[in-house]
């Protein structure tokens, strides 16, 4: 049986709009599914089969896209920058610009960034609710000691806001400098950073070597690779009821 899903959801699923914007168009009367004009935002269609059309044009199922990049250091993840810095889409083929980044890495951090065409795969993997593991391996000035790690492990409160670990590994402790491995779950803005300031630790070198499952592995600076439903079945479970609904 053709699973069914409310209609601006649908709209978000395929790629052509967000979900805001399609209860908007929807309530302006400029969608009709099947040749009918329809008001209701909850009306359930199979995706599969419906006819959808946006003020007369009919709207394409888009293909799932999902890529894995090794993003350098000096790189930002936005479409544009006013200093005129490289961003992520300069060194992505045309093929690939209408992706949008999964979160984000800032200038200074390299390693593992997501990108994909599908909104509600890109809130679910953000979502701190899902639980989704990040890596990342740190080198800090200063010794880190087992209070600094445990403090970091309990939670810290930085403008307003509580900041915690979910693992941490000391690779290396020594009065110049140290190297962790850091897991977190919540991926709020520049927390590996801020959560060893708080401790009195500068981050000199920030490298994301995991998400979910999902590694690196031969990949180089500025390189990336497709993700299949299967591979991201594998290194994220339970985003398979993302994928098919």
């Amino acid at each position: 049986m053709t699973e069914k899903v409310p209609l601006y959801r649908a709209l978000s699923k395929l790629g052509y709009t967000s979900r805001t914007q399609a209860q908007a168009m929807i309530a302006a009367g400029e969608i009709s599914v099947d040749g009918i004009r329809c008001l209701d935002p909850d009306r359930l269609i199979a995706l599969e089969t419906a006819r959808i059309l946006h003020n007369g044009l009919l709207i394409k199922q888009e293909l799932l896209r999902v890529i894995m990049f090794y993003k350098p250091k000096g790189v930002i993840t936005s479409r544009k920058d006013e200093q005129g810095r490289p961003t992520v889409y300069s060194l992505l083929p045309p093929e690939l610009q209408n992706l949008h980044c999964v979160g984000r890495l800032d200038w200074a951090t390299s390693g593992l960034l997501l990108l994909t065409n599908d909104t509600q795969l890109s809130s679910w993997l953000t979502d701190p609710v899902s639980g989704v593991p990040r890596v990342y391996v740190v080198t800090v000035r200063g010794m880190v000691t087992e209070k600094d790690a445990e403090q970091m492990l309990h939670g810290v409160v930085d403008k307003d806001q509580t900041l915690k670990t979910d693992a941490i590994v000391v690779r290396k402790s020594s009065r110049r400098e140290s190297h962790l491995v850091m897991t977190l779950t919540e991926g709020k803005n520049r927390e590996v950073r801020r959560l060893c300031s708080s401790v009195g630790h500068e981050v000199t070198k920030l490298k994301r070597v995991a998400y979910g499952k999902l590694t690196l592995g031969n990949l180089s600076p500025g390189q990336f690779q497709e993700l299949s439903p299967d591979v991201l079945s594998e290194a994220f479970p339970g985003i398979k009821k993302i994928l098919t609904v």
